[in-house]
């Protein structure tokens, strides 16, 4: 039977350095759940085995207790009603994710914990990105081309954001949760321009019409050709 149908049992201790241990639990990993863990970890090019198979680990079991929480907790755990903020009605996604941010912060810290105490502060970085498929480097890439001029001091702020925004949506199953949390920090960034004497709605309108402008464009030249 191929390796993803097999789960694989495993006693895992999660490593708070690489001599001591902080928690001992049983936790089935699937296998595909395994090789994704494992696929993370490559893009390290990490040489010393053992702290290789302890952050492929501590990956792996993150990823079984976000899993196991969000199929646990379906939306439908979370009465409607409606968001205070908006009035709006709670959405089913608004409920998904209520429901999976009550997942116990001890999760999050034996990740966080996993990674920092085998890895240099880059190659964390590196690991929340293949969680998060780039959406800090994407999202700052949108911002500059957004505004042009874009100062130093903003683009430090906007980026401190996301990755803020990076590091709580790890927590989160699916990509459209994960874009959520996301939402959350960019109106924050944006707030932040718009605090600096900008207008974010003229910003992007203008940045919009600019791109139509050009794909007309683009497609007149092609047709002429």
């Amino acid at each position: 039977m191929k390796n993803f149908l097999k789960p694989i049992v495993m006693s895992f201790m999660l490593l708070t350095s690489m001599s001591t241990f902080a928690q001992t639990e049983d936790v089935i990993i699937p296998g595909e759940i395994l090789d994704k863990a494992k696929e993370f970890v490559s893009a390290l090019n990490l040489t010393d085995a053992k702290k290789k198979s302890a952050v492929e680990m501590t990956v792996a079991v993150h990823m079984v207790k976000v899993r196991d929480r969000h199929n646990q907790h379906p939306a439908s755990t979370v009465p409607e009603g409606i968001n205070p903020v908006t009035g709006n009605k709670l959405t089913e996604l608004d409920r998904q994710i209520i429901a999976d941010s009550a997942m116990p912060a001890i999760v999050h810290q034996h990740l966080m914990n996993g990674l920092n105490n085998n890895l240099s502060p880059e190659q964390v970085e590196i690991i929340l990105d293949k969680y998060t498929i780039g959406k800090v480097a994407f999202t700052m890439q949108g911002y500059k081309a957004i505004v042009p001029d874009l100062t130093a001091d903003e683009e430090a702020k906007i980026l401190v954001f996301l990755k803020q925004a990076r590091e709580q949506a790890v927590d989160y199953k699916n990509m459209k949760e994960i874009s959520a949390i996301f939402e959350i920090y960019k109106t924050k960034s944006e707030q932040l321009l718009n605090n600096n004497g900008r207008s974010w709605r003229a910003l992007y309108s203008a940045y919009t019409k600019k791109i139509k402008e050009e794909k007309a464009k683009k497609a007149k030249e092609s047709n002429q050709n």
